[in-house]
């Protein structure tokens, strides 16, 4: 919903300034189709030729995040905490019990108590992999957390390719928009001995181009990038959080010390209370009991 109130404020103060101060849409409107035409199409194009299909996919979908929001929520990193406080609680009372859980997750009734988490494979996968790791008695849990770290590492650089193609389509916007411009021009001087008034208004129509390319760049790709980085980098926080109390848990912290190491990683905004988080991990042993 901001993502749309934004791209409002965007339009009224842009076009509401330009009408403020007497500007005539008439030569904006007439010229936007063809100008448009021209730019956003060798953007797209070009945008078609610096990303393979998986790319190009995989960016169509992220630019729903500029209005969707990031995908985990408060609630959903105090359910993944008390995922991983039950899961290591098992582990810890009987680790014969924990295999079925982490070899065939999607019928877990562990997992089945959280449903969002149970969807997200990357996730799932994380939390498995790296349970499944410490039941094979690793020496030096060092390994396990390097590796964790280049796995994270490698998924968030793959997140961030919609964000970086994006921004390059940005960058790239000004750039066009002046090709268009030059394009007019050279259409204002095959009239060259049109009287003044109609020069005008072929001249108004090439300035179009380089004001369509530095609106689109500054105006919502350049913003689209930046919103979409930070929701990544955001939704990654939930994987570093299953890193951190998994990690804690090889060092052979006691399972609250190893949930409470992950419930102070968690992001300020999105970090549940002690005592919320307490209520909800004796609902938990409640259910397990």
């Amino acid at each position: 919903m901001i993502g749309i109130v934004g791209i409002v404020i965007v339009f009224v103060m842009v076009f509401g300034g330009y009408l403020a101060a007497g500007g005539k849409m008439g030569i904006i409107l007439k010229s936007l189709p063809f100008e448009m035409t021209m730019i956003g199409g060798a953007a797209l194009g070009a945008f078609v030729i610096a990303n393979d299909m998986a790319g190009i996919k995989h960016t169509a979908k992220d630019i729903a995040k500029v209005f969707k929001g990031p995908k985990w929520v408060h609630s959903d990193y105090q359910d993944l905490l008390c995922l991983l406080f039950e899961l290591i609680r098992l582990a810890r009372k009987n680790p014969v019990e924990l295999e079925p859980h982490i070899e065939i997750p999607e019928e877990s009734a562990i997992f089945s108590r959280y449903p969002k988490i149970q969807s997200d494979k990357e996730s799932v996968e994380l939390i498995c992999d790296t349970l499944r790791s410490a039941g094979m008695n690793y020496d030096d849990p060092h390994q396990v957390e390097e590796v964790l770290e280049k796995r994270l590492e490698a998924n968030l650089h793959h997140a961030l390719h919609s964000s970086h193609a994006l921004q390059t389509v940005a960058d790239g916007l000004p750039a066009l928009g002046i090709v268009a411009a030059v394009l007019g021009v050279i259409k204002t001087m095959g009239s060259i001995d049109q009287p003044p008034e109609v020069l005008g208004k072929l001249i108004g129509g090439a300035l179009v181009g380089t004001f369509l390319g530095v609106f689109l760049a500054y105006g919502f790709f350049g913003p689209f990038a930046g919103k979409v980085k930070t929701i990544t980098e955001q939704d990654g926080q939930f994987h570093l959080l299953i890193r951190e109390v998994l990690v804690a848990n090889l060092h052979n912290h006691a399972v609250n010390i190893c949930i409470e190491v992950g419930r102070q990683n968690t992001p300020g905004h999105l970090r549940p209370s002690f005592s919320d988080l307490e209520l909800a991990l004796k609902a938990v042993k409640q259910v397990s009991a």
